[in-house]
């Protein structure tokens, strides 16, 4: 994430899945994570091709991809394949040209977040189908915007290093 912080503009942010991969932007700002689109090609290496495309064409920054990381917070298999789906898709930004961070989010409940948020607005059947995976990676962004503002206002807080032998007043006098 810290890679992150040496950026400035839009990120991308994906919730990969085998069947449907949700993508979502954020705002030059990185206040404001949107979803813009459910990718549904199919396979992981022209899932990672499809989003490297996206990435290119949107010009954005960096990608963040949700890491499905268990409750205990051990990594599973489901963590091993986004690891490896993030590991492709930086070798297809790589082959397009891009320079940009591929980094990982803890994604823990965002898709029961997103499914309580489908349930309040009562979307339901395909239309939920074909939302969920997007508003997924919007919530996956979103979090990840509001980690990255944590971390560079801590960083802004952080006191001033000192010089190792101070002169105090009290010994010049």
């Amino acid at each position: 994430m810290k890679q992150l912080l040496q950026t400035k503009g839009k990120l991308l942010g994906v919730d990969f899945g085998d069947k449907r991969t949700g993508l979502a932007i954020s705002n030059d700002m990185r206040t404001l994570a949107s979803g813009i689109t459910q990718i549904s090609v199919g396979g992981m290496q022209k899932t990672a091709a499809a989003v490297a495309e996206t990435a290119h064409t949107r010009g954005v920054v960096g990608v963040v991809v949700g890491l499905p990381v268990n409750m205990d917070g051990s990594h599973g298999p489901r963590a091993q394949h986004a690891e490896k789906f993030a590991g492709l898709l930086a070798d297809q930004l790589a082959a397009r040209g891009v320079d940009i961070p591929v980094v990982m989010q803890d994604e823990r409940m965002t898709t029961m977040a997103a499914s309580r948020y489908l349930n309040e607005t009562d979307t339901k059947g395909a239309k939920r189908k074909g939302v969920i995976d997007t508003l997924s990676a919007e919530i996956i962004l979103q979090n990840a915007l509001d980690k990255l503002r944590f971390m560079k206002e801590r960083e802004q807080a952080a006191p001033e290093p000192q010089p190792e032998n101070p002169t105090s007043t009290e010994e010049s006098l």
